[in-house]
């Protein structure tokens, strides 16, 4: 089966879109098979894959609220080997109707396990800037929730309220799930942002994955070009980074397959 890994954290602006994006791009680059679904409805991942929300007759909200099978709502993209399930604004309606079904949260879950295991090595799911029934769907879901988060004060109080939502997953649906956070949008020449991360290490201890992405103006500008930073500008120091973070999840899933049972 794929490795699913979900994007999550309730605090907007972390760059979990980028993340999800330029992930699977550099997982892409080794050889991997990737599926990315967008799970927001403001739809900014497919957008940074050229591909127009407004357009799209059918959308990851079909295979949440109809049953709709994963391959008959995925895209390729114009990367080969990195495929996507797109979002639009109806996603909007899943927060207000999922819940009302029993055993909702397993939605995700169940539809991903439709797909023939052979078509991906993995799935990145890219949640919603919000702790709700998408995302509650997305970490029941995934092997492994990825974090972005920033060295700085709010981005830093937001993550008691995942860890919270870690303990509450992982006790009633998802007993797997593991963490892994990213330090993102990192400044290394500000002292808070040094003293932060530091702090956040010190905490956590493995918990933070040793790859950090720096503060990066080519980053803000691959999105409007639709394509992944790797594509993009591919000898940027933020192309550097997310090889370095795909190489991490590489041998942290291969570590955590091979252990015994």
């Amino acid at each position: 089966m794929p490795t699913i890994v979900a994007v999550a954290n309730e605090k907007g602006g972390v760059a979990k879109t980028t993340t999800t994006l330029s992930l699977g791009a550099a997982l892409v680059e080794t050889g991997q098979e990737v599926l990315v679904v967008d799970l927001d409805a403001q739809a900014n991942l497919t957008l940074a894959l050229g591909i127009d929300p407004a357009k799209l007759r059918r959308s990851v909200a079909n295979l949440l609220l109809e049953s709709a099978g994963p391959v008959s709502v995925s895209r390729e993209t114009g990367i080969p080997g990195l495929d996507i399930i797109p979002s639009n604004a109806e996603m909007g309606l899943a927060e207000r109707f999922l819940p009302i079904r029993q055993n909702y949260e397993y939605t995700l879950r169940r539809a991903l396990r439709e797909m023939e295991p052979l078509y991906y090595d993995t799935i990145i799911l890219d949640c919603p800037p919000f702790l709700g029934a998408v995302t509650l769907n997305a970490l029941t879901s995934a092997d492994l929730l990825l974090i972005p988060t920033q060295a700085e004060y709010f981005s830093i109080h937001a993550l008691k309220n995942m860890m919270s939502q870690v303990r509450r997953i992982r006790s009633q649906s998802n007993p797997k799930l593991t963490y892994r956070l990213l330090l993102t949008m990192l400044d290394r020449r500000n002292r808070t942002h040094r003293t932060l991360s530091e702090q956040l290490r010190t905490t956590f201890g493995s918990g933070v994955l040793q790859t950090t992405i720096d503060t990066d103006t080519k980053l803000r500008e691959s999105p409007i070009a639709g394509l992944p930073i790797i594509h993009y500008a591919p000898k940027s120091r933020a192309t550097l980074q997310y090889r370095s973070l795909a190489q991490e999840i590489i041998q942290y899933v291969q570590e955590t397959t091979t252990q015994p049972a």
